[in-house]
Order: C-alpha cells, then sequence, then structure tokens
C-alpha cells in the first residue's frame, strides 16, 4: 500500500500497491503491520457499505462525537466519489478546513480519516459504492453533523446535488454547530 499523508494532521490518502499479470490483478487493501508502521489504527469494529443510484448524490457531513468520536476508513469499491473531511479539532490549526480526494473503484484507493473530522462525499458516476470500516460502532446519541453546503465551509462540490437527505441538508453552518 501507498500512504500520503493529506494537507490536514492525521488524514492519510492510500493507494494500492497492484501486482498485474494475464489473470488479472491482486493488492493488498489492508494489512495490521502496515496501517500500525504508519502510526495508524488497527482495531475495527464495524463495516458499512453505501450504494448510491445516481451520480451527483450528496451525503454527509457527519461525526461522531466523545465518547463514541471514530476513526474511519473510507474504500471506493465501485464508482467514484469525491470525498471530503472538515477539521473539527477546536485545538487545531486547521480548525474548520477542509480536503478532498476522489475515490475511484478503478484505483481502489482509500481515504483514513481520523478523529475529530466530520465526513461527506459527492458520488461522480452511477451506482457508487463505498466500503467504510469503524474504529467504534455507531451511537445514535453521540452523532452530529454540519451542512455540507455550508458556504463557509467553501467546498468546491462538483455539481449541485441531484440527491440529498433532508436530514442532510438540514444540518446546520459550522458556526451553529458544536463540534468536537
Amino acid at each position: 500500500m501507498i500512504f500520503s499523508p493529506l494537507p490536514l494532521a492525521g488524514a492519510v490518502s492510500i493507494d494500492i500497491d497492484p501486482r498485474e499479470d494475464a489473470r488479472g490483478m491482486f493488492a493488498r487493501l489492508y494489512c495490521d503491520d502496515e496501517f500500525a508502521a504508519q502510526g495508524l489504527n488497527t482495531t475495527w469494529v464495524q463495516m458499512n457499505i453505501s450504494v448510491n443510484t445516481h451520480a451527483g448524490t450528496l451525503r454527509g457531513l457527519h461525526f461522531q462525537r466523545p465518547p463514541a468520536d471514530e476513526i474511519k476508513l473510507v474504500r471506493c469499491l465501485r464508482g467514484m466519489a469525491l470525498d471530503v473531511i472538515v477539521d473539527l479539532r477546536r485545538d487545531s490549526d486547521t480548525f474548520g478546513r477542509h480536503t478532498a480526494v476522489t475515490l475511484d473503484g478503478a484505483r481502489r484507493n482509500a481515504i483514513y480519516i481520523p478523529k475529530g473530522f466530520a465526513h461527506g462525499f459527492q458520488t461522480l458516476q452511477d451506482g457508487t459504492e463505498l466500503k467504510y470500516l469503524h474504529s467504534t460502532a455507531y451511537a445514535p446519541g453521540h452523532e452530529g453533523g454540519i451542512n455540507p453546503l455550508d458556504p463557509a465551509l467553501g467546498i468546491d462540490w462538483p455539481q449541485p446535488p441531484v440527491q440529498m437527505s433532508d436530514r442532510d441538508r438540514d444540518l446546520p453552518p459550522l458556526k451553529e454547530c458544536d463540534p468536537l
């Protein structure tokens, strides 16, 4: 695997290192030893999949508050999505800033999201599927979110949302949110 630090401390883009021959391709998607060598989490307690029918679907920006705050490893299995994280760590020099990674099913790349970040994505192709690994089980009483269309965040989504839940559309802007 190829680990590339992102501009927000603790976040990492992860590419596979494929081995290809006449049979096809083989690559490691996860390895405790390689993650530990990078100082990354190696304990995952929950795995989810997000299946998105239409390009332009926008989900997020979601997070979990302590004591249920979580680390996520998000990988694209099919299709393509612009994956966005926002730093919610009040003591961070990058509080309120975001970064984005294009997750691509053909590349099978992933993003490692540390505790203290909101996460969301917009699909760029029909039929996009994302797989999530979580370090902590979902705890409904600790969930939070920020409106992904908050102009103060300055996120340049590729297109206006084609599909978006009312819940996400009604999330507060960052300035009204009680982040981490």
